[in-house]
């Protein structure tokens, strides 16, 4: 059917087509704190990004799918009501989220599409003792 040469040459363009696609592939952006993404959120706006803060204590309503995800100096409302949740959303809870920053009724809002929650002891300081 195909010569061994053909055969040969096939792979080889195969192998060249993947290893261009994948150079060509975007990779995926790093993940921002509150505060970097609250730096500049007119340049965000509309992207697909990965943020991560701490949950206010007390934020949390889950009749409205809301709560406020705090940095340092920043916080922004996270709409969870369309989001895939890990179990452990609670305050004070240090949070992974992806989704769409989006500008409604006159406030940033983080529009979730997966919520990850982590060990609160997996980000505390080692104490010496």
């Amino acid at each position: 059917m195909f010569t061994h040469r053909v055969r040969l040459l096939l792979i080889g363009a195969f192998l060249t087509v993947a290893l261009a696609a994948t150079l060509l592939l975007e990779a995926p952006e790093a993940t921002r704190t509150v505060d970097e993404v609250m730096e500049s959120p007119d340049s965000l706006e509309g992207r697909q990004i990965a943020i991560r803060g701490e949950v206010l204590d007390g934020s949390i309503d889950n009749t409205t799918s809301v709560f406020i995800l705090h940095g340092e100096t920043d916080q922004i409302k996270v709409d969870f009501s369309q989001a895939s949740v890990s179990n452990g959303l609670d305050d004070n809870r240090t949070v992974y989220a992806e989704g769409t920053l989006s500008f409604i009724s006159g406030e940033w809002v983080f529009e979730a599409d997966i919520i990850k929650t982590s060990c609160p002891s997996k980000y505390e300081e080692a104490t010496d003792e």
